[in-house]
C-alpha cells in the first residue's frame, strides 16, 4: 500500500510518557543480524546473481529504462510493492553502509560483513546507471498507483514501468543530495577491497552534491507521482548538509567541511531540534556526525559553530531516552512512538543514532548533557537495546517484529513476493487483480518467508494485528532493516567499548563470502570447460567512461563439446559472437559444437565492471 507521508510539526517535538524498558531475555543477535541481512536479497530488481540465497525470488524488472534509451535494471524495492522509489532507496544504502563503517568488525566476525557489503553493492551498483550524466539523475521506476491497483509478485508484473528523473529544468536536491550521501558513504566501504569501484562512486557522489546544490528543488515537484508515496516535507536543506557530511569523511576536502560550517545557520543544522530521524528528515543524522568531526578533533575554527550542531544532536538522544523538556512518546510497553504507520522504521533509525553516539561519547570520555542533567554515555546503548528487543520479542504481545526470526512472527505480511506462491514452485502467469482475488484475501501464512524482514509494528497501546490488509502494521521496508544493521553488529559484539573516534578501517570480507557460488554443473566442468576475461579497451563518451571485454571460452575435454549454455549476468550493453537463448546464451550462428582443445571467443561492451559469465550446462560427444 502507500507509504506514509511524514507530518513535521513546529520544530517536531513530540510529547512523551516515560516508562521502564524491558528486559532483555537473550537474543542471538548474531542470528538476527544475518537474517536482516538477508532480507535485502527478497527486495532485489533485476537479474539475481548466482549466490542469491533466497531462492524463492526470480528475476524481474528486466525492461526498467528502456522505453527511456537508459539501462535501470537492478536497485530495491522499496517495501511490500514493486516500485523502486530513489530517496528510501538511497536513504537504505546510506544507513547500510554507516553501518558497516561503525561495526564492520564485528560483522566480519560474524560472517557477514561480505553479505553487507554485497548489498550496498546491488544498491550502488543502480545508483551508477541511474546516474547517466552529471546533471541527470532517474529517482523513481513504476508508478505507485497502477502497481498498488494490482497484487502481482515481481516477476509478473504487468504494471507501467515508465522511468522518471530530476534535472536542472526539473531538479531534486532532496533526492540527489541523499544519493551523494549514500555513494560518499559507500566510496568508504568499498576503499579497501576494491579501490577502483570507490572512486567510481566518489566521482558521482562529487557530481549529484554539486547537482543538487546548483539547481535547488524539491524532487516531488519534479517527480509528482512520489508525492503520494515519498513526498520531502521537510524540503532538501538537510540533505545538502547530509551529503556535504559524508563528501568530507570519504575525502577530506575542506571545501565540504567550509560547506557544513558556513551553511549550518541557514540550512537549518545549527538551528532545527529534531525527534525524528528517516528516510525524509536527515537533520539528526547530520548533526551526529558533525559531532563526531568536532569530538575527533577536526573541526578546526569551525568548532563554535559545530558545538551547536552538537547541542542539536544531544537534543535528539535525550528526548529519546526521556531526559529532556519534551520527549518522544512511548507505548506502555516501552516502545518509542511516532506515528501509527511504520512506526519501526523511527525505532530503528533513532536506535542506530543513539548506539553511535553512545560509541562516540565514551571513546571521548564525555557524559550526556540532558536538560535533567548529566547521563552516562552506557544509558543510550542500553535504550538502543531495549528497542532492538522489543522489536525481537521483549514486548507486552511476546511477539517478534522480525519475520523469522522467534517462534511468534507476522506470518500475513504485507507483501506481494512472499504472500504469492513463488514462480519456481508453480510458474503460472498471476494477473493484476487475479492476485487480490487469490492470495491478498488469503487467511493463511505466507508461502514464502520473508526471512529478516521488519514490518511496521505495533500501535501506540503495543496492539498488533497479524493480517495482510492491514498494511500499516505488516508491511516491511528496507529503510526500516538498514540501521538495524549496525545496531545488532554492535550488540553482538558484546558489552566492550570500541573507540569509535579513530578513523573508519573497514575489514576486507573474506573470499568465502564474496566470491559467487557457481552454477551446480558436473563436478568435472572445472576440468572441462575454462572462462577467461580480460578488458581489452576502454574510452570516454558524454561523460561516461565505456569498458570492452574480450572472453575466451576454451574445450579443456577430449571430447567434443555440444549444447553449451552460458549464463550472463550484470551486462549493461551489447554483445557479440553468441547466440541469446531464452535466459541463457550459446553458440553463435555459425558454430555447432567446439571440438577437444579449441577456443570460442566473444566480445561485449559496458560502462561498469566485467559482466559474470558461468557455465549452466553443456554435453560432450
Amino acid at each position: 500500500m502507500g507509504k506514509s507521508a511524514i507530518s513535521v510539526a513546529p520544530l517536531l517535538f513530540l510529547l512523551c510518557f516515560s516508562s521502564p524498558w524491558l528486559a532483555s531475555a537473550g537474543h542471538d543477535y548474531r542470528q538476527a543480524l544475518s537474517k536482516s541481512i538477508l532480507f535485502f536479497e527478497a527486495q532485489r530488481s533485476g537479474y539475481l546473481p548466482r549466490n542469491q540465497r533466497l531462492s524463492w525470488r526470480g528475476n524481474s524488472g528486466l525492461y526498467d529504462g528502456k522505453a527511456s534509451g537508459v539501462d535501470l535494471v537492478g536497485g530495491y524495492y522499496d517495501a511490500g510493492d514493486n516500485v523502486k522509489f530513489g530517496l528510501p532507496m538511497a536513504f537504505t544504502v546510506t544507513m547500510m553502509s554507516w553501518s558497516i563503517l561503525e561495526y564492520g568488525k564485528q560483522m566480519a566476525s560474524n560472517g557477514e560483513l561480505g553479505h553487507a557489503m554485497e548489498a550496498v553493492k546491488w544498491g550502488t551498483d543502480y545508483f551508477i546507471k541511474a546516474h547517466p550524466r552529471p546533471y541527470v539523475l532517474y529517482g523513481e521506476v513504476g508508478d505507485g498507483n497502477s502497481d498498488h491497483y494490482c497484487w502481482q509478485r515481481p516477476e509478473d508484473m504487468t504494471t507501467d514501468r515508465r522511468a522518471y528523473r530530476i534535472d536542472p529544468n526539473n531538479p531534486g536536491s532532496d533526492l540527489a543530495g541523499e544519493t551523494a550521501a549514500a555513494m560518499a558513504a559507500a566510496s568508504i566501504v568499498f576503499r579497501r577491497s576494491n579501490p577502483a569501484y570507490s572512486a567510481q562512486l566518489l566521482n558521482h557522489a562529487r557530481q549529484l552534491f554539486e547537482f543538487a546544490d546548483k539547481y535547488r528543488g524539491k524532487y516531488d515537484s519534479s517527480i509528482t507521482v512520489a508525492q503520494k508515496y515519498y513526498r520531502s516535507i521537510s524540503g532538501y536543506n538537510d540533505e545538502l548538509l547530509w551529503a556535504a557530511a559524508w563528501l568530507y569523511k570519504a575525502t577530506n576536502n575542506q571545501y565540504y567541511l567550509n560547506y557544513l560550517g558556513k551553511n549550518g545557520d541557514a540550512l537549518g543544522g545549527t538551528g532545527w531540534s529534531i525527534t525524528e530521524f528517516s528516510w525524509d528528515v536527515k537533520y539528526a543524522g547530520v548533526q551526529t556526525l558533525v559531532a563526531k568531526i568536532l569530538m575527533q578533533g577536526r573541526a578546526g575554527h569551525f568548532a563554535p559553530v559545530f558545538e551547536k550542531y552538537q547541542q542539536k544532536a544531544e537534543y535528539f538522544m535525550c528526548s529519546c531516552i526521556g531526559k529532556n523538556m519534551r520527549n518522544v512518546q512511548r507505548t506502555p510497553g516501552g516502545l518509542l512512538f511516532r506515528q501509527r504507520w511504520n512506526n519501526l522504521q523511527f525505532v530503528t533509525s533513532a536506535s542506530f543514532l543513539m548506539t553511535v553516539y553512545s560509541d562516540y561519547l565514551a571513546s571521548s570520555g564525555r557524559s550526556l548533557r540532558c536538560a535533567s542533567g548529566n547521563v552516562p554515555a552506557s544509558a543510550l546503548l542500553s535504550f538502543a537495546k531495549s528497542q532492538v528487543d522489543y522489536i525481537l520479542g521483549d514486548n507486552p504481545r511476546a511477539t517478534s517484529y522480525m519475520v523469522g526470526y522467534g517462534t511468534n512472527y507476522p506470518r500475513q505480511v504485507h507483501h506481494r513476493g512472499s504472500s504469492i506462491i513463488s514462480i519456481k514452485v508453480n510458474p503460472s502467469f498471476v494477473s493484476c487483480r487475479g492476485g487480490y482475488a487469490t492470495w491478498y484475501s488469503r487467511k493463511a501464512s505466507d508461502p514464502n518467508l520473508l526471512s529478516g524482514a521488519v514490518v511496521g509494528g505495533p500501535d501506540a497501546y503495543d496492539n498488533f494485528a497479524d493480517q495482510r490488509d492491514n498494511y500499516e502494521q505488516t508491511e516491511p521496508a528496507t529503510y526500516n532493516n538498514a540501521p538495524l544493521l549496525g545496531v545488532l553488529a554492535r550488540l553482538s559484539g558484546g558489552r566492550g567499548s570500541f573507540n569509535q573516534l579513530l578513523p573508519e578501517v573497514v575489514p576486507a570480507p573474506k573470499q568465502t563470502f564474496t566470491r559467487p557460488r557457481p552454477t551446480p554443473a558436473p563436478a568435472m566442468s572445472t576440468n572441462v570447460i575454462s572462462v577467461q576475461q580480460k578488458l581489452t579497451a576502454s574510452w570516454n563518451a558524454k561523460g561516461r567512461t565505456y569498458y570492452r571485454y574480450s572472453t575466451i571460452v576454451t574445450n579443456k575435454s577430449s571430447k567434443t563439446l555440444k549444447d553449451l549454455k552460458l549464463s550472463i549476468s550484470k551486462l549493461y550493453g551489447p554483445l557479440w559472437g553468441l547466440t541469446k537463448y531464452q535466459n541463457s546464451y550459446t553458440f553463435p550462428s555459425w558454430i555447432q559444437s567446439l571440438p577437444a582443445g579449441k577456443t570460442l571467443a566473444f566480445v561485449y561492451v559496458h560502462s561498469s565492471p566485467q559482466a559474470d559469465v558461468s557455465v549452466s550446462s553443456y554435453k560432450l560427444d
